[in-house]
């Protein structure tokens, strides 16, 4: 696209200033990147839960192990 061309253009009726600054806004804002959600806090509870060391392994005698002291 050439550098004199315009990056849209109302070819039906005539559109008032305040129209055309409400599309100029809309475009804009669609334009913008989105911005990542912040990642959910995890709560201490839900921290103290999980296995410190390695994740447990299947298999036989695991269910003894798995109360074993680490």
């Amino acid at each position: 696209m050439p550098a004199d061309e315009p990056l849209f253009r109302v070819t039906r009726g005539v559109p008032t200033a305040a129209e055309l600054a409400a599309l100029v806004g809309v475009i804009v804002a669609r334009a913008r990147p989105v911005a990542a959600p912040a990642p959910a806090a995890v709560s201490a509870w839900t921290r103290s839960g999980r296995p410190t060391s390695a994740a447990l392994a299947a298999g036989p005698g695991a269910w003894r192990a798995s109360g074993l002291p680490r």
